[in-house]
């Protein structure tokens, strides 16, 4: 299991999200953190970076994963138009 760590962005982008939404990228979330590496959780490595995106609806989880401390640090939640600026 992977621990879960929340840039100051993405804590701030969850608080003014809708409960729902946020309930539902949170739960998705914490799936991630149990096999990252798991074909549906739908996630992709960015072009360029080694970052990687994870999609929940029309929202984007911007997000890179350190395989030495067992770390996922969440780095942006933003809508699917936001993200990738």
């Amino acid at each position: 299991m992977f621990k879960i760590e929340y840039s100051r962005k993405s804590l701030k982008a969850m608080r003014k999200m809708p409960r729902n939404t946020m309930q539902t990228i949170r739960s998705k979330i914490e799936k991630l953190a149990e096999d990252p590496y798991h074909p549906n959780n739908n996630v992709i490595q960015l072009t360029g970076c080694e970052d990687y995106r994870m999609r929940v609806g029309d929202w984007r989880v911007i997000y890179s994963l350190r395989d030495d401390v067992l770390t996922i640090e969440v780095l942006k939640i933003k809508p699917r138009g936001d993200a990738y600026q």
